[in-house]
């Protein structure tokens, strides 16, 4: 992991094609921005991982509902 310090309106390029800037920092709490080409997904890591698990209690639901239809058959 590359770690940078950078203060307020300081941006660091990833590549060519994405800046990430900071835009304010206030209170503990940083703001950044992020420019990046539209077909890059940007999604913050908590949100990902929300949906992760989401989908994987989904799938497993999906498995005790066919093995309880396959139960209720016989």
């Amino acid at each position: 992991m590359l770690v940078l310090s950078r203060k307020e309106k300081e941006s660091i390029l990833i590549g060519n094609d994405i800046e990430i800037s900071i835009v304010e920092v206030s209170g503990g709490r940083v703001k950044i921005g992020i420019d990046a080409p539209k077909n890059i997904q940007i999604v913050r890591k908590e949100v990902k991982e929300a949906i992760t698990q989401e989908n994987k209690t989904a799938i497993s639901n999906k498995a005790k509902l066919e093995e309880l239809k396959n139960i209720m058959k016989k």
